[in-house]
């Protein structure tokens, strides 16, 4: 089955209740299904103190219609059409933990994304160094509300506890987890244990690229 075309637009409108409900009718009433959206203020320039809305779209027939019904709203200021995320910025890598390990992590994700990308890919690493068990704790919860996050490392040397139940949720989530070889019980609820951290980023990139030969599954509580 063919997939609808996806693509982004963003809206800059008035900032006042009832705006985003207005806008959602317009989408629905052409068929178009909203895959993404999120809201803003944009903080200076010409549009200061309005509203900056980024969606995106799927399916419906006629793009430019959309666009003209959606600019007679009155609240709505301009509408521009963008490629969606997943074509510009692509898969994500996410990568939390202490900060000489996640940079470890990143260059070896980096390294290996920039080889896929000179191919036509497109994965992203994102990077948050952090300490603390709570910290950490709802970083890797968030992972799951993250779009496009396809993979999550956990690079530091002492994690457990809340960080751990976390770590379940997100595989239950769908996203697998590697973390590095590290004190606490974190290693125990990871999908793969890595000791080099420049490994775990490269593992990282290869298990969400379309080319690479490499799937977690198959070495799924091994460790390396």
């Amino acid at each position: 089955m063919e997939h609808p075309e996806t693509y982004g637009i963003s809206i800059t409108c008035d900032h006042h209740p009832g705006v985003l409900r207005d806008i959602a009718a317009v989408v629905a009433a052409h068929d178009v299904n909203i895959l993404i959206v999120q809201q803003s203020l944009i903080p200076s320039g010409p549009a200061t103190g309005c509203a900056s809305l980024y969606f995106e779209l799927e399916g419906g027939d006629d793009r430019e219609k959309l666009i003209a019904d959606l600019l007679d709203l009155p609240p709505v200021r301009d509408v521009v059409t963008y490629e969606p995320f997943s074509r510009i910025f692509g898969s994500r890598v996410i990568i939390i933990g202490g900060g000489a390990q996640v940079a470890q992590v990143a260059m070896g994700a980096v390294n290996e994304a920039d080889r896929h990308n000179i191919r036509g890919e497109r994965i992203s690493v994102d990077t948050i160094p952090l300490v603390g068990e709570d910290d950490l704790a709802q970083a890797v919860d968030a992972v799951v509300r993250l779009p496009r996050a396809s993979i999550l490392v956990l690079a530091g040397s002492l994690m457990g506890g809340k960080i751990s139940k976390a770590v379940d949720r997100v595989r239950v989530a769908g996203i697998p987890v590697i973390a590095l070889k590290m004190a606490g019980s974190v290693p125990k609820h990871a999908d793969l244990v890595v000791t080099d951290p420049i490994q775990a980023g490269v593992f990282a990139v290869m298990h969400i690229s379309r080319f690479a030969r490499f799937d977690i599954s198959r070495v799924r509580g091994q460790e390396f």
